[in-house]
Parts: C-alpha cells; structure tokens; sequence
C-alpha cells in the first residue's frame, strides 16, 4: 500500500515537473536570444541586418568580418590589457575580501558589528558618485607619474594598471559574501587548531580558507565578469593604447554618423568568449557558494 501511494504522488508530480521543465526552457531560450542574435548578426551581410521580418539565418556566412574586426584596432593589446585589469582586480578580491571575510566573522575586536555595518552603508553609494573624488585622488598620489612628495606636478595613477586596479581592489559585496560562507563553518575547527597550537593566520590559510572554494569560486566569477565588461572607469582612468581595455576598443567601430554593426557584433562575440567560459566552468560552485552563503544572516 506503501509503495502503492508513493507511485500516485510520483505520478501527480510529473505534470507539474514537466511544467516546471517547459517554463524554464522557455525562459533559457529568452537569455540567450540577444546573445545568438548577436553571433546571427556577426555573420550577416549588411544588406540583411536590418531586413524586415527579421531573418536569423544569415544567407551569406560572412566568417570574413571576424578577422576584419580583429584588424580594425589592436585586439590583442586590449585582450592583454583587460586580463591584467581583470586579474589584478581578481586575485585582490579574492586575497583582501576572504581576509576581511574571516575577521568579521571569527576575530572578536572592539567595534566589529559597527565596522562591518558601516561597510555594508557603503553599498548604498552609487558608484558614479565616486567618479571625480576618485579620478582626484589617483592624480595626486604622491611620486607617481610624475608627482612630487605632495603629488603634484604629474598624472599619478591615471592612465596606469595600478590606477585601474587599486580603487576595484576590494568591496563591501566581497567581505559581505565571505563573511557570510564563513559563519557557516564549523567554529571547533578553529577552536581545535587553537588547542594545537596553531597561529590565527595558519587556521585562516591552511584550515579555514581552503573550505570556502565554493564562495571564492562565486565571488571570482562575479568579479572577473564585472572587471572584464567593465566601461565607465576604464573610460574615466586610461587616455591611451597602451592601458586601454576590450570594452573601450569596441568603440573604433562607431562614430557620430555610422555604427558597422557586423564588425560590432563580431567583435564583440569574441570579446564575450572569456566570460562563458569561466561561467560554464564555474557556474557549479557559484550555485553552490549562493546557497551556502545565504544559510545565515
């Protein structure tokens, strides 16, 4: 009779499984129409671009506009630029944000919740608002590019790596997610370790950190994507080739009359390329690392 009724359930809940199945399918199709769009229209003609009704099916694979795109402007500086701007600000997060992560959670010190508030006030500040503040401090900081001991003179930080990167180095949502994984370990493995003689920073790197690859994972993929799409403050930062990034150089294919939007799109599909696949590679422990680090508040 048991087993009667668990196969009436199982067969209740199919319906609503494949309806569950069906609606999920349908809204994958709906994410990743602007994407194949987006390859649709790298390999059309121009004359077929705009045509109407829209036609997905390009009737001349136009493979030729990939390496024309890629001729147009120095790629390959931009792409080696980019991965210095995303993994710079990559490994500090990671480094900065797990340190922080592991201090608000496990370290007792006068202040901790005000502090730790405090940060998370932060995440109320829109971004554009520290545009200038920002863009003032890189210039003057002190013997740099050119700046005297009091930082004037010179550029500072602008139109350099460093300045592109330091100001991204760490951020509230970071130390926010790492606390949050944190909390959710065990508190006797540190305890134990403690009784064994072992330092802080020994629990923190050979105990504790190496448990939380699901949060890292998360929190580098979020990262990674945001510096590698970056626009707005590599555009406010770098004025020349040199530390120019992807999305900047995207730019050579408009101006103030025309867009080529097979190039456009062409370049950039191969610009987008970096980022599935981290997500594809990823996207395990970035499931995983939301869930964990949403258990506690």
């Amino acid at each position: 009779m048991l087993a009667a009724g668990s196969i009436v359930r199982q067969m209740a809940l199919r319906p609503a499984r494949l309806a569950l199945h069906l609606a999920l399918i349908v809204c994958s199709l709906l994410m990743a129409g602007p994407f194949l769009w987006m390859v649709s229209t790298s390999l059309k003609p121009n004359d077929q671009i705009f045509a109407f009704p829209p036609e997905w099916i390009p009737r001349v694979w136009m493979w030729v506009d990939y390496a024309n795109a890629m001729q147009a402007a120095p790629f390959a500086l931009y792409f080696r630029n980019t991965g210095i701007y995303a993994g710079g600000v990559l490994v500090f997060q990671l480094t900065l944000c797990s340190m922080a992560g592991y201090a608000f959670a496990r370290l007792p010190f006068p202040g901790r919740q005000a502090i730790f508030v405090a940060i998370l006030a932060t995440m109320m500040v829109p971004s554009q608002m520290l545009l200038i503040p920002l863009f003032v401090l890189l210039k003057h900081v002190p013997l740099a590019g050119g700046n005297d001991l009091l930082g004037a003179g010179g550029n500072g930080w602008l139109d350099s790596f460093a300045g592109l990167i330091v100001p991204q180095a760490v951020t509230a949502f970071g130390i926010f997610l790492m606390r949050q994984f944190f909390q959710t370990l065990p508190a006797e493995l540190g305890d134990a370790a403690r009784i064994d003689g072992a330092s802080e920073a020994q629990i923190f790197w050979r105990i504790m950190l190496p448990l939380t690859k699901p949060a890292l994972a998360t929190l580098g993929i979020i990262t990674f994507q945001a510096a590698w799409n970056d626009f707005l403050w590599p555009l406010v930062v770098t004025d020349t080739e040199a530390t120019r990034t992807l999305q900047l150089g995207l730019q050579v294919f408009q101006d103030l009359n025309s867009t080529d939007w097979a190039l456009l799109m062409a370049a950039t599909t191969v610009t987008s390329l970096p980022i599935v696949v981290v997500f594809l590679v990823g996207q395990r422990y970035l499931v995983r690392g939301i869930a964990l680090t949403g258990l506690k508040g």
